[in-house]
């Protein structure tokens, strides 16, 4: 029985040290969502203006650009897949790859070929088990994204997009990451970032039913598509990083928080079956005491007689 009890004593410790590090990761990354909360709120207005800009000059000229041009017959699209470089946050990475998978099949079903780039370390491990090819990775800044790991994803796209598809060029031009709606629900979302909608630029922008004024492009509509191709994409790639890491902390929060009331349940568990434990040691050694003394008195009377 004291074995038994020091098993349970032996399992109590380990827990017990388990859930000091679960709460201190659940206390870090709730630090983190407030840090990561306001870079986002920080970045929306200038990606917000940007898309007004946009919707202007396409609105006010008959340009052709990739940036807001449909192609008639595209053949090949881009998916940019972000997910977390670091584990323990429950179903975070895993949701964001498998709506990129459907994404992926939707774009194959319509008969287009899908050129795949993936951030975070989750994304390529996933990939690369299944042997599925990839255009280009990125890892190590999913906790704490700046603009220059925003421009370093955003480059090999932007040249995609401006090249060909006879040279390895892409139509289209999606991104999959998980949006950070509250600190209890983050949700997957697929968005096409080229060509640009005007519909979508306008409700993004929030112009939608708005007469927009006319404007002259100098030197013109298309340099100034030019101009504006590559800063629209970075900043809508750096506010998807931030949305995608604030939802990482959230969910990491979230999951060691579990993790945290499940080690205090095991704990108290546990300790119930060790009381009890220690409880039959005390009966069986008072019993044991008990029967002994019951039988040298049956002893002593015998000898007596």
């Amino acid at each position: 029985m004291g074995a038994q009890l020091r098993v349970y004593k032996r399992r109590i410790r380990s827990v017990t040290a388990t859930k000091k590090i679960t709460k201190a990761m659940e206390m870090i990354a709730a630090s983190r969502i407030v840090k990561a909360q306001r870079q986002v709120a920080a970045s929306t207005p200038y990606a917000t203006e940007l898309t007004r800009a946009v919707t202007a000059v396409a609105t006010g000229s008959t340009t052709k650009h990739a940036l807001t041009t449909e192609v008639e017959s595209p053949v090949r699209a881009a998916v940019l897949l972000i997910t977390s470089d670091r584990g323990l946050a429950g179903g975070y990475s895993s949701n964001a790859i498998k709506a990129a998978d459907q994404l992926t099949e939707r774009l194959r079903g319509e008969g287009k070929e899908v050129d795949s780039y993936i951030v975070g370390r989750k994304g390529v491990s996933y990939y690369g088990f299944r042997e599925r090819k990839i255009a280009e990775s990125w890892t190590g800044f999913t906790d704490n994204p700046t603009y220059a790991d925003a421009k370093k994803v955003a480059a090999p796209l932007i040249e995609a997009v401006q090249r060909d598809t006879a040279e390895g060029g892409v139509d289209e031009l999606h991104i999959v990451f998980t949006e950070f709606v509250s600190m209890l629900t983050q949700t997957p979302v697929q968005n096409r970032l080229l060509p640009l909608s005007l519909e979508q630029a306008a409700e993004e922008s929030g112009t939608k039913g708005e007469i927009l004024p006319l404007f002259d492009f100098e030197p013109s509509a298309e340099d100034v598509l030019d101009a504006l191709l590559p800063r629209y994409v970075e900043s809508r790639i750096y506010n998807a990083l931030l949305q995608a890491a604030a939802s990482k902390h959230a969910a990491t929060r979230r999951a060691m928080k579990s993790a945290t009331d499940n080690a205090g349940d095991l704990i108290k568990s546990l300790s119930r079956l060790a009381n009890a434990a220690r409880q039959a040691e005390i009966t069986q050694e008072i019993s044991e005491i008990v029967g002994g003394a019951s039988a040298l008195a049956d002893a002593t009377a015998g000898s007596e007689k």
